[in-house]
């Protein structure tokens, strides 16, 4: 007598019939489905040993059951996405949850790169900017109104120029007479000394730091001939006439002299007479150097005399 050959399941003859040997051990083909097959998470019912079988996040499906959501296309060998448990295709995900392209109007697939500024979303490569129309990708830009611009094209489009040099202004500057510089370009006409954060003046609408415009234009002190500053004050001194005999008999010298304290460039006033002028510590008796401000003087050629020494003349 033969030996037996049945299925370890349900003892059947699995003599001319085909079997499944799993562990060393022969099932006949429904009991093996019954026992090792995986329940389709869609029809419920066994995936089959000879059936093609998709698992996706621990269910599985029969082939034709993997299938989109909406518009019932078939999944096994497309892209796909999974919605609140609903499987959907690239075309019906993007339909429904993507954002268009604001620029081109198509639809941003996942997994592409994009850029979402403002509320809205770009293709990568329709981000471009509005000058040269090359694509800005995670480069640095800057808005205007509805437009985008690369940062080189913006500040030769609209960033301020330097009035010296001719070049834009990143940041930072100084303004003079409503022209912008660049700090380093703001400078001196005569020593090229950088102006920024210092007193300056003008000539002929060209800035000079205080040094310079003074040895160039400041008037020059009669006695010491330094360039003489000051501030904004005007005093008017006159001498006393001179007592009638000496008027009689007209000393050489003797003068209704006036001299007025001017405002000079700078810090401190100055006396002006005839034409001449002195700071202030300089204005002395050319004979006796006593202080002549505020008091009576005599002109005696180019000297100037105090009461008492032009007395002894």
């Amino acid at each position: 007598m033969a030996d037996s050959f049945d299925c370890v399941n349900c003892k059947e003859s699995l003599y001319g019939r085909k079997y499944i040997q799993s562990e060393a051990s022969p099932y006949c083909i429904p009991c093996y489905d019954s026992l090792f097959s995986n329940t389709c998470d869609e029809c419920k019912e066994l995936i089959g040993h000879d059936a093609r079988e998709l698992f996706y996040e621990d269910r599985h499906y029969h082939e034709h059951c993997f299938r989109c959501f909406r518009c019932d296309r078939s999944l096994a060998d497309e892209p796909f996405t999974s919605q609140d448990d609903a499987l959907l295709c690239n075309d019906c995900y993007c339909n429904e949850f993507s954002s268009k392209c604001v620029a081109c109007d198509k639809v941003v697939m996942p997994g592409t790169r994009k850029l979402e500024y403002g509320g809205s979303t770009w293709h990568e490569g329709c981000f471009i900017c509005h000058s040269c129309q090359q694509p800005i990708g995670s480069k640095s830009f800057i808005p205007d109104k509805d437009e985008h611009y690369c940062v080189s094209c913006y500040e030769d489009k609209f960033a301020s120029r330097c009035t010296r040099c001719k070049k834009t202004l990143a940041k930072g500057g100084v303004t003079y007479r409503d022209e912008p510089w660049h700090k380093e370009c703001f400078v001196c006409a005569s020593c090229k000394t950088q102006l920024a954060g210092q007193h300056f003046t003008s000539r002929d609408e060209s800035p000079y730091c205080l040094k310079c415009f003074g040895n160039l234009y400041a008037k020059k002190c009669e006695a010491c001939s330094k360039p003489i500053t000051g501030k904004m004050r005007s005093i008017h001194w006159c001498m006393s006439p001179p007592p009638p005999q000496v008027e009689a008999n007209r000393l050489d010298g003797w003068s209704d002299a006036s001299a007025l304290l001017l405002p000079g460039f700078g810090g401190g006033k100055y006396v002006s007479f005839e034409e001449r002028q002195w700071h202030q510590p300089c204005f002395t008796c050319s004979q006796c150097s006593a202080s002549l401000v505020g008091a009576g003087f005599f002109p005696d050629g180019e000297r100037i005399l105090c009461r008492d020494c032009n007395s002894g003349v």
